[in-house]
């Protein structure tokens, strides 16, 4: 059974989700905190494992290997952060049990957001959210109606960090600045042979902490590639 302190966590960033760009206003906007390589929240829940292949001062290039998420279908929006709340509400109903095992299952972090722009301002675009299974559950994820589960083996990754409340102004571009510090480099390469000749036209937001942690806030943009 997931624990209180799990649960409250839960809820909290469900709370988050909904209130998101409601919070964001009680900070400064020029308040910026160091980020460590590691984010904090995976010393107290778990997160999935990966091996750094490469460390840049912008971006780092990560490998992880056999890993399975629980996602939800295409869900359509102008909002990233509306689509995200819809998103985890499917992803809480699973974890509290609403799956075909009634496995309560303990969060995890990141909660996960692919993100497929659209071609204007005004049009829908494509999310797909996101939570990462846990060890327990990974070889065999309970089902749930709605979800799916997707497997990542190996997945390379280029993960840019930044700090603060997740909003739709700013995602895009923190993408266009990983794009651009990978510029020239080999990884930058291998991105627009896996994907489209816009790398930006589909990247992943990844959230860590929960929602009334206004210190440490760790958030990353990541852009997935073969090798």
């Amino acid at each position: 059974m997931a624990s209180l302190s799990v649960l409250k966590f839960s809820w909290l960033l469900m709370l988050s989700l909904l209130l998101n760009s409601i919070s964001g206003l009680l900070l400064s906007p020029n308040r910026k905190i160091k980020l460590g390589k590691f984010p904090p929240a995976c010393t107290r829940i778990e997160c999935p494992s990966y091996d750094v292949i490469y460390d840049a001062k912008a971006y780092e290039i990560r490998r992880y290997n056999n890993t399975v998420w629980m996602s939800t279908t295409n869900i359509d929006d102008i909002s990233f952060v509306s689509a995200t709340r819809t998103g985890f509400l499917q992803l809480f109903d699973y974890i509290q049990g609403k799956n075909k095992d009634e496995k309560k299952i303990e969060m995890t972090a990141p909660v996960i957001t692919q993100v497929t722009p659209s071609d204007g301002p005004f049009c829908k675009s494509s999310f797909v959210v996101s939570f990462y299974v846990p060890k327990l559950y990974q070889p065999n994820p309970p089902p749930a109606n709605g979800l799916h589960a997707q497997k990542w083996e190996p997945v390379y990754t280029a993960a840019r960090q930044f700090d603060g409340f997740v909003s739709d102004d700013e995602i895009g571009q923190e993408a266009a600045a990983l794009y651009a510090s990978l510029a020239g480099s080999r990884w930058a390469d291998a991105i627009n042979k896996t994907g489209s000749s816009d790398p930006t036209s589909s990247y992943i937001v990844a959230q860590y902490n929960s929602p009334f942690e206004y210190d440490n806030r760790v958030n990353e943009i990541w852009m997935t590639f073969n090798m």
